[in-house]
């Protein structure tokens, strides 16, 4: 599959997004400024501004002779970058790739997507004329590299569309700004009188490198596709992605149930060939008024089943707003995972406990979240806080076997909480407690136990913990800090019994 790119060009961006939010600036000359070296300079103009002979650059004083009614405002600095990475994003809808180009420009890997709306004129004209709609005054190229697509885009007056090894044709009657050279290199160029590329293309390469150095080489290399360039999208590619553009809107909830059922078939497809399966999938739903939409799953273990995935997807299919409707859909698994053929087969089975336990864990975690759901194994450490520790799947399995030759709480609380209790004696449990502003009359007890503190961690005081009751017949598991004979020690509160 050969390369193809495509370079957009906002013409007029920061004035054109301020046209977009005051619309009453439609037709009137203003420029965007910013104090510079004690002057207001202009950052930005906008269309009828520069058809007035007004552009960026030059100072406001100079600009309201020119055009007394000139109205200025203020710029927002890093607004181009801000606003570029908005609309990098709004971008992919139709590649999985796009990239900021500053001042003023995108950059779009298109390999492989415009097949998807009916070839490459189609898909073209469909990107320039959504932004356009929005308000932006664009122009657009598409070419083999990223040089050819950005100087077709700004230079050019042929096709926009060039064919992939027809770079050097399309470049040859450009001027040489249209490789993105250096100023002092454009100024050398035409002292020289090479106003077209055509006029040094050709040229023996010792005697360019000599003259301008070896970026002007780079930046031709480039363009000709002699030279690798790359882009940084904004974001990071999804190794598995599936993608379904709609020909008409999708509107309804059964539409969107089918769109997934497709995607889901062709990604576990592809999982099932590289012998993986999922734990974490993202829908991504593109409307057609610009607006994403999505709706993400987990599961408790890796799963490439089709259906228990799309069970997880459907009971939250209602959240998702399609309005006026939705021209993508985007099924993404971040997260993946080796999966043997026995696991597999748990699956497409499922009348096994693990299975059976799995997919009742994945549709909880479908309603609840799965940040809710934890599953604990014992840990080797004597510190009560460190004796349990989280599992991250229901493969692992513990280290060591849960303690049952001492009583434990069923709740335990991350940290202990402290505590004023009344104590009749030193080494004897507290007769009351407060706890959360309410005080615990303390009718049974039991202890204490000693734990000691694990110095090969950490150092500190031993602790001495006591089972209590209090008069409704709760049940608690407070400890002492320390000891009387060393000072005025502290209580805690650490867990709860059943």
């Amino acid at each position: 599959m050969s390369k193809r790119f495509v370079a957009i060009w906002f013409r007029h961006l920061t004035t054109d997004r301020m046209i977009r939010r005051r619309p009453d600036l439609g037709d009137v000359p203003f420029v965007l400024a910013a104090s510079e070296r004690g002057r207001m300079m202009v950052k930005a103009a906008s269309a009828p501004a520069n058809a007035r002979g007004i552009c960026a650059g030059m100072v406001v004083a100079d600009c309201r002779a020119i055009l007394p009614t000139l109205q200025v405002l203020d710029e927002e600095p890093g607004m181009e970058e801000k606003l570029l990475t908005a609309l990098a994003e709004w971008c992919l809808r139709y590649t999985p790739i796009a990239a900021v180009d500053l001042p003023d420009g995108l950059i779009l890997d298109a390999s492989g997507c415009p097949h998807l709306w009916g070839g490459e004129r189609a898909y073209l004209k469909d990107i320039i004329a959504r932004l356009r709609g929005y308000g932006y005054d664009v122009r657009a190229a598409m070419a083999g590299t990223i040089g050819a697509a950005w100087a077709v885009s700004r230079f050019g007056k042929i096709s926009p569309i060039i064919d992939s090894g027809g770079q050097a044709e399309a470049l040859l009657p450009l001027p040489p700004a249209a490789l993105r050279l250096d100023q002092a290199i454009l100024d050398r160029l035409t002292k020289l009188g090479l106003y077209q590329i055509r006029s040094f293309m050709n040229m023996p390469r010792a005697a360019l490198r000599r003259r301008f150095g070896q970026g002007l080489l780079s930046r031709l290399d480039q363009a000709l596709g002699q030279e690798a360039e790359e882009i940084q999208s904004v974001r990071p590619v999804e190794a598995y992605q599936e993608r379904l553009p709609c020909m008409e809107p999708i509107r309804t909830a059964p539409g969107i149930e089918i769109a997934l059922k497709q995607l889901l078939e062709r990604l576990c497809m592809r999982l099932e060939t590289e012998g993986k399966g999922l734990r974490a999938c993202v829908l991504k739903c593109y409307r057609v008024d610009g607006e994403l939409q999505q709706i993400d799953i987990g599961t408790s273990r890796a799963s490439r089943s089709v259906g228990h995935l799309f069970k997880l997807f459907e009971l939250k299919i209602q959240t998702i707003r399609p309005n006026l409707g939705i021209e993508l859909f985007l099924l993404e698994a971040p997260v993946v995972e080796d999966m043997p053929v026995a696991q597999d087969a748990l699956w497409a089975v499922c009348d096994s406990n693990e299975a059976v336990i799995a997919e009742l864990l994945d549709r909880l975690g479908g309603r609840v979240g799965m940040a809710c759901i934890h599953r604990y194994l014992a840990d080797e450490h004597y510190w009560p806080e460190r004796s349990v520790r989280a599992a991250v799947s229901l493969q692992e399995k513990p280290a060591t076997e849960w303690r049952s030759d001492l009583p434990r709480p069923l709740h335990l609380l991350p940290c202990p909480e402290l505590i004023q209790v009344t104590v009749p004696i030193p080494d004897y449990p507290p007769m009351q407690f407060h706890y959360k502003g309410r005080l615990h009359q303390v009718k049974k007890a039991d202890g204490p136990e000693r734990i000691e503190q694990e110095w090969w961690l950490q150092m500190g005081l031993q602790r001495d913990y006591y089972r209590v009751e209090d008069e409704q017949g709760a049940r608690y598991w407070l400890f002492r800090e320390g000891h009387y004979g060393s000072g005025e020690p502290q209580w805690f509160i650490h867990g709860f019994f059943a």
